[in-house]
């Protein structure tokens, strides 16, 4: 029974990493990697796993030397001092504010799809919004509930969009390559396999069994590798990159996966199959997330969560996020960018490496809690890694 209960406890951590991972960057991934191509994007979403699955590792052993409980915030305190709270703090908030615009861009554009274009594009953005922001008011209970109806539905459309897709899929569409343009996924690839957030949780949830911890982390991290690349193959091998109504085109106008499947399948079920996936993708991500800025944001201003406090949490978790989307319509792929190429490279690409080097060979913290070999090499590597993902990032978006 013993056996049993362990495995049962891996099984729900690594489901719990791959649903952190698994949201809003997979409706973004294969506009922002078509213009590499499917061999390319293959490359680099190998590459990004492999990277993110290190530095999960990194952080999983720089976990094991503090107190339970302890925040990557308070961590960071720990091993770089004050100005470590600090960068931590803002790189969150900014995350948080970016990741939160995109899902209120792209979910007023999947409702849009769903319902029809009937109504002007800001006003569906309000209605996504404004029908969700109650379930986080509500409280964690609320969203359990209703993430466990959203989580039933991913499953249910991805694979019914498989067993629909896989038919009209052109193989010679997948033999377009332009290693040269690859890069500039980089951004939205970082954000979709994003899953280290979860990690003080799930040390916590295996009871700080680092052997637990390093199996679910590498099994939770190649399920979405999976999923990914199945959908890369769908949508790229259906889609063309150029002409009109291709992924270039939805990629210049900010656009999710889903609306060029309208152009270029017969099939209505699919079209329909596939919107409700999006939806259901986005919704899964969204709930989750807005809790996470909610309780983020009561603890960094030490508010009680209750009374008015409460009403004015809400209304800048979904209220200033709202206002940009509707600001900025197409801003979906800029706000993913912005968040996977400057927030999680810099926090889950950079700084992991360079926490762990702190406490390796400047404070001298135990040997037997390395998850990853290779010594200073390895992490000299990671550290310049996720540095080069932030200036391109930077330079992407500035020039």
């Amino acid at each position: 029974m013993r056996v049993f209960h362990s495995l049962g406890h891996v099984f729900g951590g690594s489901l719990l990493i791959a649903g952190t991972a698994v949201g809003v960057g997979m409706l973004a991934m294969p506009v922002a990697t078509s213009a590499g191509g499917f061999l390319p994007s293959l490359a680099l979403y190998l590459i990004c796993w492999a990277f993110m699955l290190c530095t999960g590792l990194l952080l999983a052993e720089a976990l094991l030397w503090m107190p339970e409980d302890t925040s990557f915030i308070s961590m960071a305190e720990k091993l770089l001092g004050p100005p470590g709270r600090i960068i931590y703090w803002i790189l969150y908030l900014f995350l948080f504010a970016t990741v939160m615009v995109a899902h209120a861009a792209g979910g007023g554009a999947v409702l849009s799809d769903l319902l029809g274009e009937s109504l002007p594009g800001w006003l569906f953005a309000l209605i996504y919004t404004g029908a969700l922001a109650p379930v986080v008011y509500l409280g964690a209970k609320s969203v359990d509930r209703l993430n466990m109806l959203l989580i039933s539905g991913v499953i249910l459309f991805y694979f019914g969009f498989i067993a629909i897709s896989y038919s009209y899929v052109d193989l010679s569409l997948l033999s377009h390559a332009h290693w040269g343009k690859a890069w500039i996924a980089l951004p939205v690839l970082f954000t979709a396999f994003t899953y280290q957030v979860i990690l003080p949780t799930l040390m916590n949830y295996l009871n700080r069994d680092i052997r637990k911890v390093r199996i679910t982390i590498i099994v939770g991290s190649i399920i979405p590798l999976v999923i990914y690349l199945v959908w890369e193959l769908l949508i790229l091998g259906i889609v063309p990159v150029e002409g009109p109504g291709g992924l270039a085109e939805a990629a210049r106008l900010g656009h999710n996966a889903i609306g060029p499947l309208r152009q270029f399948v017969q099939s209505p079920y699919l079209f329909v199959i596939g919107k409700y996936f999006a939806f259901f993708a986005l919704t899964t991500s969204y709930i989750p997330l807005a809790l996470s800025f909610f309780d983020f944001l009561a603890d960094g201003f030490h508010w009680k969560k209750d009374g008015m406090h409460r009403f004015l949490l809400c209304l800048i978790v979904f209220g200033i996020p709202l206002i940009i989307a509707i600001l900025y319509p197409h801003i979906f792929l800029i706000a993913l960018g912005y968040a996977g190429g400057i927030s999680c490279a810099f926090l889950f690409g950079f700084m992991p490496p360079l926490l762990v080097w702190i406490g390796r060979y400047v404070k001298q913290y135990p040997k037997n809690a390395y998850q990853l070999p290779g010594g200073k090499p390895v992490l000299a590597l990671l550290m310049g890694c996720g540095f080069l993902v932030l200036v391109a990032t930077l330079v992407e978006q500035l020039f």
